[in-house]
């Protein structure tokens, strides 16, 4: 698996852009949330760390991280666009709470096999897929609608 620090590194050099130290924070601390991340948060959590970054800068380098293959938008419906970390990651699928927004990831082989036939009967040929499934977790439904 390639390195993310390499492919930021090189992507960063072939569009002829500077490699700043803080681009490489902002990129250690995407890869290193372990959550998916709005623009705002990770700008809060870059931050805690190093105080001289601006804002911009972090949605500057968040654009170039999705340009560069190393991060993914999301949207679970809320209004708010989400990253995740894409280089290496495996694929999954979300299942997004309505009311507070809690999300599961989840794979599930029966829905891919579904997905791939669907696709094939239309003649598709699937490069790639999103599926978000909302609904309301049970920690916000009413107890007796479980």
């Amino acid at each position: 698996m390639a390195d993310p620090h390499q492919v930021f590194t090189q992507y960063i050099a072939e569009s002829g852009l500077k490699n700043t130290p803080q681009r490489h924070t902002i990129l250690e601390v995407f890869l290193s949330a372990g959550k998916h991340l709005s623009t705002e948060e990770l700008y809060t959590e870059v931050r805690a760390i190093e105080k001289n970054v601006g804002q911009a800068t972090v949605y500057r380098t968040l654009k170039l991280l999705c340009e560069a293959g190393l991060a993914k938008e999301l949207h679970f419906g809320d209004g708010i666009a989400r990253y995740e970390p894409s280089l290496g990651i495996a694929h999954h699928d979300h299942l997004i709470c309505t009311v507070c927004h809690k999300n599961i990831e989840f794979l599930d082989n029966t829905i891919e096999q579904l997905q791939n036939e669907l696709a094939s009967r239309h003649g598709f040929t699937l490069t790639s897929h999103r599926l978000y499934l909302y609904g309301v977790c049970a920690d916000c439904q009413p107890k007796g609608n479980r």
